[in-house]
């Protein structure tokens, strides 16, 4: 099977090939430092100076036979060079166009590889009094990213620059989880306390909450799983942090969240608002209600959001804690942490 490319070489590669363009070199591909990977060759759609200072270039983003939905997507980066001000100004400045999400605080979804693959590459070819401004743009991405879980995960209105790697390699479901076994085992023998976190929304609140990257590991949908790999390996300390549209299907006893083996999310808050007793007019909005993310600001603004998600917390705690002794015998203390989409904390 054949390896490609993740999103972040993609966009660097356009971005440098529009830099290449205000020095009027073009090409129809570009090299690229792949950091830990090595190095590559990146082909290039288009590239073209619009002024002076400003340059467009297009790549196509290619991750060889990986089932993934951004297979053809053309990345566009708009780069304007401007005057260094001031010493401390930064000298590559990367701004999120149409199409490139953002993350709950704001800011443009662009995580560490593409930050780091930016340095790398794009840095040595600017004069040391320029400063790079870099806009990516996805004509097709939002789009996509209703295709995509990236919403419930806090990245909204387009596809995310993030990648572990610059290589895209083929993996199947099973080679996914053993990854995040991998990283688990590598943390658990360091930290007794760990936090599962599913995605990104949940990454960022982590952080906010002050947790180390040496205390997070992610689940993905495998939370079940990894909450019984962790007792076995001597965790004794487990928080879950993520977003309630995703970890209140624990509350209802389903510890694969993947939607395509069961969504019982609006029944899960059916019973939380019967349980505290609110009234059946309701009752009744919730369960017409499409998501849980409207269910949760439907319980906002009548005042009692709070006592039913404190409900779905407790329940998430108790069934994650059974969960876990009846496939270890082992007991855990657990904690659960629910935010919003925008990575609002909903207690």
């Amino acid at each position: 099977m054949k390896s490609g490319y993740t999103l972040p070489v993609f966009a660097i590669a356009a971005a440098k090939a529009a830099i290449l363009a205000l020095r009027q070199e073009t090409s129809s591909s570009v090299n690229l430092d792949l950091l830990e990977s090595g190095n590559g060759e990146v082909a290039i759609a288009q590239s073209a100076m619009i002024s002076e200072n400003t340059a467009l270039a297009i790549a196509i983003s290619d991750p060889g036979d990986n089932l993934d939905l951004t297979a053809g997507t053309p990345i566009w980066a708009w780069v304007q060079l401007e005057p260094l001000i001031e010493a401390s100004t930064q000298r590559i400045i990367l701004e999120a166009g149409e199409g490139l999400g953002k993350t709950a605080s704001g800011e443009p979804a662009i995580y560490k590889l593409a930050r780091d693959l930016a340095e790398v590459n794009l840095l040595p070819l600017l004069e040391t009094n320029v400063t790079a401004r870099i806009r990516f743009i996805l004509p097709e991405g939002r789009a996509l990213a209703k295709r995509t879980s990236n919403a419930d995960f806090g990245i909204l209105d387009g596809l995310s620059l993030l990648g572990t790697s610059a290589i895209s390699k083929p993996l199947s479901v099973e080679d996914k989880l053993e990854e995040f076994r991998a990283d688990l085992r590598i943390k658990a023998v360091n930290s007794h306390a760990i936090a599962f976190y599913i995605g990104a929304n949940g990454y960022q609140v982590a952080q906010n909450l002050g947790f180390p990257t040496s205390q997070l590991v992610q689940t993905a949908n495998w939370v079940g799983a990894m909450l019984v790999e962790a007792a076995l390996l001597g965790v004794t300390s487990i928080t879950l942090i993520g977003y309630h549209g995703k970890l209140l299907k624990l509350a209802g006893g389903i510890f694969n969240t993947s939607s395509h083996l069961a969504d019982a999310r609006i029944d899960i808050l059916v019973r939380a608002a019967v349980h505290e007793n609110l009234s059946i007019e309701l009752i009744q909005a919730i369960e017409k209600t499409p998501t849980a993310e409207a269910a949760h600001k439907l319980l906002v603004r009548n005042g009692c959001d709070r006592p039913v998600f404190q409900y779905i917390t407790d329940q998430i705690t108790q069934r994650s804690i059974a969960y876990v002794q009846k496939y270890t015998d082992l007991k855990v203390d657990i904690k659960t942490v629910l935010c919003d989409r925008l990575g609002k904390l909903v207690l």
